[in-house]
Order: structure tokens, then C-alpha cells, then sequence
């Protein structure tokens, strides 16, 4: 016994029986039938019709009863009141309201509801007044619910001062209430679907009579019924609940467990396809565990459709459990043994010290991946191995050690700096020959990661070599070296979402705005907003910074949208005070061909009240990009909308003549590289020159950034450039200080640009 639950199997089992002692699988079982009643629908019965009363503050006995006699002309074949009865308010109107009820007969009944799931208390039930409803059935509705208090199930009666009344359900589906137990709803049925006429349809004669003839009619108000948790479709009505539980009695079987036993038959039967696949092999052993995993996804469904309530809750613990232990196993067995190649594993370096005077060295080869997809499955060891021996025949290590995803690492001698990147330049020179595997011929790259940090632990040198190589590889360095420096930095870059959202919310991350100038009209017009970070240990933090590890650790949308906001609120306020003013934000290339970017800013725009075209986009080097046919997408909607786009740092790496090719813009910034120059370098001169007059041609509007000079912002102007920006006019500043700043220009208190 001890040995059997020392296996995957056992150990599954036994976590999953004491997991459901404490009902730890009902999440599983909710989240289960949400997604299967989410899925699967099917339309109310036509012969159940709701009576919706249109305004229940203006009713009154004498109108209700005159509401039932018109309904009783329609010849319904039962009529049931889920709604209270106005009573008390005179004498003739409570009279009439007794005459119409007892004209009915036996086919009328009264609804007492409970308002609240796992409610069954005699003080849930406000009964009808016996002197109006006379002889008549009385029914109850009450609902047993899960740890989230969606409905689950009801009993057929429910027992209110030592009276059984049957409920709703049973009603419906005339279906006897001395009946034990519980029985469970059809969710499938949208309660979209339930027939619903209106009372003031029914008192305008607009209500065929073929509409209620023959049919079951629910009298309620629905605007004060209470709504509940309802399988699929979050709140619904109470009243289609006891119609879903109507269709499930008329199911071919009415059959459960309870929820406690309920999960056993799943469970039984996925652990006994667990166990045979245990002792299969091959497309056995698959067939197994893929039968077992529809049985959890598929069988509970299928009987729940025929009355048969079987949970799926403890099965699908029981999976999770022995999958995770399984893929745990694996991957220790991976670790511990060798690579497929049969050479040893990064961990058997990392777990044995380096010795003194030694580098540790990890070697990446660029698309290794796609070498082996290009290789039959009994090839890879042996390219692993061909690299392997190159690079053993090149550095003199005694012991490649090989790693996932193309890495090979080895400990060697360590030489002077100048020496060893020398070294591995002639050890890179060793892969210009193609590699040749069976009948395959390979072209390889390779790079390199160096850590020369000898006072540290094996596993961190082996861990910031591969980093250090990962990086060659993604810049397209040949070496990169890991300086111990950066693993001070590595906790700050590792928290940095976590230190974004403390700067956001104590405000030590805040929004600058640089004013932009209309050299023409010469008039502050507009600015552009810029996050800014004073750390209250480490001082300022450049944007480029942390921005560039924002982007890198996926946290960029959070910080955009956090600028969009205040920017919109800023642009607001200040086009309120003036003539208009133009607000520019900078949007990353990591977010520009994300598939919600647009509607997000369509959103922001539109629950703001602000005209997009006071907003402007700035776009930047977009050679990141992964999807340049969606971003181009994503701002030609964007300036549909209304946004305006800027081209930002024209000149510089990838913003140049192609952007204004291939991006939909309607502003060009001239990067300060060229603007610094202008009045000193005819070249610099004759380019800004030019670009303004091309600007134009194109219909662009030309801003100018990183004037510092009035020598500079003099030559701009004769050039024609339209807007001006830079120190000269306006460092970055909070927004109360532009609004002062913006006041003065437009009072003219300000000097003239």
C-alpha cells in the first residue's frame, strides 16, 4: 500500500478523495457548467407565457381584477400570480379582485417566493391573504445554491409551518410533489427566449387569443421580481428558473446523487482509464488518457441533458493533480539526466564548481530550432553533437555541456579581456563552414555570453552567461559580457512593475507637458505630454530607462493609457480657456499592432467627451514591431477617428522617407540632432531645409524639437517651419505651471517667440 501511493497515480488519488472531503473541486464543477450552459442553448417552451404588469405603483384591486377577467377570456388553461395583490384598499376593489379569482376555479394558483438562494425559513414566504385566494393552490419557489450562491437544485416540496407546499417547477411540469429529493434545471433554456406579453397589451386588446389560449400564463412584475444566479447567463429572473426547472423534471430521467456522491461515477470511471493507460503503451496509453479526459469534458454533459446529474468536479481534480505530477516528473527526470544528445546538461555545470581562474562561456546558435524542425527526430543528437565537438576542438574544454534551445556552455581558462573576446572572435570564425547532418547541409551563426565573475556561485555565473548570450543573440552581437554591476541592477529591473504601480499611485511617477509653439500666429498651442519618475531613493530616473524595461517586461500599456488619461484631462481643461490646443502623447511600438489598441483609445476618447483631433500620436521607431501590417492598420483607424499621428525623431534610425511612404500621418518631428546643427552645419541646414519643404509638399505639419538657441529658432522660422519646440520655449513642466505659462501667452505677458 505504501509503495502504491508513493506512485503518480497514488499520490493523485489520495490528494483528490481529501480534497473532496472539503468540497475543494466546487469552483471546478461552477466553472464547468457556466462554460457548458454558456454554450448550449435551447428556447423556452411556447406553452408557458409570461404576464408582465407594465406600472405595479398605479395598480390597484379593482384593476387587477379587471386585468384577470380579461385574461380569463382568453381561456388560459392555468393562471399563476407571481406577483403581490393589491389588496386593502377599498372594499368593492377587494371584492371584484375575490370574484375574479374565484372565477378561475381550480386553474389559478399563487406564487410565494424566497428572495434568496438557501433560504427555506418560514419567514421567507409572505403567503397570499386567504380571503382573496379562497381554495386556491398556493406554490413556492426556493432554490438551493453552490459557494457562489448560483441556483443549483430545489426540493419537489417545501415544508412552511407544518404545511408541504409543492413548488413552481413541479407545477409546471405536473409532476407529483411527494417526491423526495431534489431536482435539477435545464439551463440550457435563454431565458430570452420565455414568451412575454404586457398587461397594457392585454387591456388595449392588442393579445390575440390564440396567445393564451390552451397556455400556462405567469402573472408577475417583473421589475420587482428578484433575479438569480442562473447558469451561463449570470442574473436572470427567478420565474425562468422554476420554467428551467420545469424542462429538467420533463427530462427522460430524473436521477442524481447529491452533490456530495454525485461526483463519484466521473471520478470512478476517469481513474479506472488512468490506471489501464498506466498499464498500456503507445496509441493505447494515449487512447486512455484521451478517453478519460472527454469522459470529464463530454459525459456530464450529455446525461445532464437526460436528467442525469453526475458532477464532474472530483474527475477533474483528479486529472490536474496527475497531469501536474506527471509533467513535474518528467521534467525533474529531464533535469537530472543528460540531454537527448547524450552530452551533459547546463545544471550538471551549474551544480559543480568552476575552477579558480576560469570564465564560464555559453554559446547560442541563431535558429537552432529551425535547424532541428528541418532534421529528422534522430538527427538532432548528432547536430548537437557536431556543435558540441567544433567548439571543444576551438576552446580546448574538456566538457561541453548542452542546454535547450541551441545553448552549449564549458568553463575554460581565463585570459586578459582583449584576449578572450579575440578567442571567441576565432571560435565564432569556426562556424563560417556549414554544418553537414546526414544529407542536410546548415549554414550556423553562433554568439556568445562571457561571465568572468569569479566570486560568485557557479549556478548565477552559468545563469548570467546565458542571459548574457540570450542578449548577443537578440541584438545581433557576436559577445556580450556579463558585468557584475548589472546584478545589482537585476532586483530593480526584475520589480519594476511593482515599483511602476507604487510610483503611480504615491506619486513619485508623474506627467510633465513641454509647450509647443506656432511660429506663425506665434501663440503656445499645444504640448506634448512626457512621463517623468523622481525615485525617492534613487533621484531621477530617465524615461528612456524605464520606459525601455517597461516594454521589455510587457508593462507599457499600463503606463500609456495611465498618460492618455491625464493628458485627455489636461487638454480639456485647457482648451476651455483658449483657442485650441493641441495635446500629443507618445505611443511605443510594443503596443501599436495590438489588436485592442484602437478601441481602447476610441473608448477613452469617447467616455471623456473629448475631440480626438485635439489629440495627437506620436509614433516612433517602429522597427520592433512584430505585426507591421496591423499597426499600419491599427493608425489608419486611429486617424479615421479623428486622432491626428506625428511621425516623431524623423531622421533617425527607422523614421525616415519610408514612414512618410507607408504610415498615414499628418505631422513630421525633425529630430534635435539635425535642429542643433542647423544654424552651424550647411549640411544639417540644407537637410531641414529640405524635409520642411517635402513636409509640406505631403500636407504634413513640421514640428521642430530641442531648440536651445534663437539663433536656431530665428532660421527655423525663415524655413517655415510651422511649430517649435525645445528648452528655449518651455522645459517640461507640471500642469499647473502650463496653465500659467499658457495664461501668460495668451495675455501676451510672455516673451514674444
Amino acid at each position: 500500500m505504501r509503495q502504491f501511493l508513493r506512485t503518480s497515480f497514488g499520490m493523485s488519488l489520495l490528494a483528490t478523495l481529501l480534497l473532496a472531503m472539503m468540497a475543494a473541486g466546487e469552483p471546478l464543477a461552477h466553472t464547468y457548467w457556466n462554460v457548458v450552459f454558456k454554450n448550449i442553448h435551447r428556447s423556452a417552451p411556447p406553452s408557458t407565457v409570461l404576464l408582465t404588469i407594465d406600472d405595479q405603483h398605479s395598480l390597484t384591486s379593482g384593476s387587477f381584477a379587471d386585468l384577470l377577467e380579461r385574461l380569463r377570456r382568453r381561456m388560459p388553461r392555468r393562471v399563476l400570480i407571481d406577483a403581490p395583490l393589491p389588496v386593502g384598499e377599498s372594499d368593492a376593489g377587494d371584492a371584484a379582485l375575490t370574484r375574479a379569482v374565484r372565477s378561475f376555479g381550480s386553474d389559478i394558483a399563487f406564487i410565494s417566493r424566497s428572495d434568496k438562494v438557501d433560504n427555506f425559513g418560514k419567514d421567507a414566504f409572505v403567503l397570499p391573504p386567504r380571503q382573496i385566494t379562497g381554495s386556491a393552490e398556493v406554490l413556492v419557489s426556493a432554490w438551493r445554491g453552490n459557494f457562489v450562491l448560483y441556483a443549483v437544485s430545489a426540493p419537489y416540496k417545501v415544508n412552511i409551518e407544518d404545511r408541504d407546499y409543492s413548488t413552481v417547477s413541479t407545477a409546471l411540469a405536473g409532476v407529483r410533489s411527494g417526491i423526495e429529493g431534489d431536482y435539477y434545471p435545464d439551463f440550457r433554456i435563454d431565458p430570452a427566449t420565455i414568451p412575454r406579453l404586457s398587461s397594457s397589451e392585454l387591456i388595449a386588446g392588442q393579445v390575440g387569443a390564440s396567445n393564451l389560449t390552451g397556455r400556462t400564463v405567469i402573472v408577475t412584475g417583473l421589475s420587482k421580481a428578484p433575479s438569480i444566479l442562473y447558469f451561463g447567463h449570470s442574473y436572470a429572473p427567478a420565474i425562468a428558473l422554476d420554467i428551467a426547472g420545469a424542462e429538467g423534471l420533463k427530462a427522460p430521467f430524473s436521477l442524481s446523487l447529491g452533490p456530495r456522491l454525485g461526483s463519484l461515477p466521473i471520478l470512478a470511471l476517469v481513474v479506472l482509464l488512468i490506471w489501464l493507460g498506466r498499464l498500456a503503451a503507445g496509441w493505447r496509453k494515449a487512447a486512455a488518457y484521451a478517453t478519460a479526459v472527454g469522459v470529464v469534458v463530454l459525459v456530464p454533459a450529455a446525461l445532464r441533458m437526460q436528467g442525469i446529474v453526475f458532477a464532474p468536479d472530483n474527475a477533474l481534480l483528479f486529472l490536474g493533480i496527475y497531469g501536474t505530477l506527471r509533467l513535474w516528473q518528467k521534467r525533474a527526470r529531464r533535469i537530472q539526466l543528460t540531454s537527448a544528445s547524450g552530452l551533459p546538461n547546463l545544471l550538471a555545470l551549474a551544480n559543480n564548481p568552476v575552477p579558480v581562474g576560469s570564465d564560464v562561456v555559453v554559446a547560442v546558435v541563431a535558429r537552432y530550432e529551425e535547424i532541428l524542425a528541418t532534421l529528422p527526430h534522430d538527427l538532432h543528437g548528432e547536430c548537437a553533437r557536431q556543435i558540441a565537438r567544433r567548439i571543444a576542438a576551438g576552446s580546448g574544454a574538456e566538457t561541453i555541456h548542452h542546454g535547450d534551445g541551441g545553448h552549449f556552455a564549458w568553463a575554460e581558462e581565463a585570459r586578459p579581456l582583449d584576449m578572450q573576446l579575440d578567442h571567441l572572435e576565432g571560435l565564432r570564425a569556426l562556424f563560417a563552414v556549414p554544418l553537414l547532418i546526414g544529407n542536410h547541409t546548415f549554414d550556423t551563426n553562433i554568439h556568445f555570453g562571457l561571465d568572468r565573475n569569479e566570486g560568485l556561485d557557479t549556478s548565477t555565473r552559468v545563469n548570467s552567461a546565458l542571459a548574457s548570450a540570450n542578449e548577443a543573440l537578440a541584438n545581433g552581437r557576436a559577445i556580450e559580457l556579463f558585468e557584475a554591476s548589472r546584478l545589482a541592477e537585476a532586483p530593480w529591473e526584475l520589480s519594476l512593475h511593482a515599483r511602476i504601480e507604487e510610483g503611480l499611485r504615491n506619486g513619485d511617477i508623474w506627467l510633465a507637458f513641454q509647450p509647443q509653439w506656432n511660429l506663425k500666429d506665434n501663440r503656445m498651442c499645444g504640448a506634448e505630454a512626457l512621463i517623468r519618475w523622481n525615485h525617492p531613493t534613487r533621484g531621477p530616473i530617465a524615461p528612456d530607462a524605464f520606459i525601455l524595461q517597461a516594454e521589455r517586461a510587457g508593462r507599457i500599456d499600463a503606463l500609456t493609457y495611465w498618460v492618455l488619461d491625464l493628458a485627455i484631462t489636461a487638454a480639456l481643461a485647457l482648451n476651455a480657456r483658449g483657442p485650441r490646443f493641441q495635446m500629443s502623447i507618445n505611443l511605443s511600438a510594443q503596443m501599436v499592432d495590438k489588436p485592442d489598441l484602437v478601441g481602447n483609445f476610441a473608448e477613452a476618447v469617447r467616455r471623456r467627451g473629448i475631440d480626438p483631433r485635439l489629440l495627437t500620436i506620436e509614433i516612433t521607431e517602429t522597427s520592433s514591431v512584430r505585426n507591421r501590417p496591423a499597426a499600419c492598420q491599427n493608425l489608419a483607424r486611429l486617424r479615421e477617428l479623428g486622432f491626428r499621428l506625428s511621425i516623431d525623431d524623423f531622421g533617425t534610425g527607422e523614421a525616415s522617407l519610408a514612414y512618410l511612404a507607408d504610415l498615414p500621418s499628418d505631422e513630421l518631428k525633425i529630430d534635435r540632432r539635425f535642429i542643433d546643427r542647423v544654424a552651424t552645419n550647411p549640411r544639417d541646414h540644407a537637410i531641414v531645409a529640405n524635409t520642411i519643404s517635402l513636409a509640406h509638399a505631403l500636407g504634413q505639419t513640421v514640428v521642430a524639437e530641442g531648440i536651445e538657441r534663437p539663433d536656431t529658432l530665428a532660421i527655423l522660422r525663415s524655413m517655415g517651419c510651422d511649430l517649435a519646440q525645445g528648452y528655449l520655449l518651455g522645459r517640461p513642466e507640471t500642469f499647473a505651471k502650463l496653465e500659467k505659462t499658457y495664461a501668460a501667452s495668451l495675455s501676451g505677458a510672455v516673451i514674444q517667440v
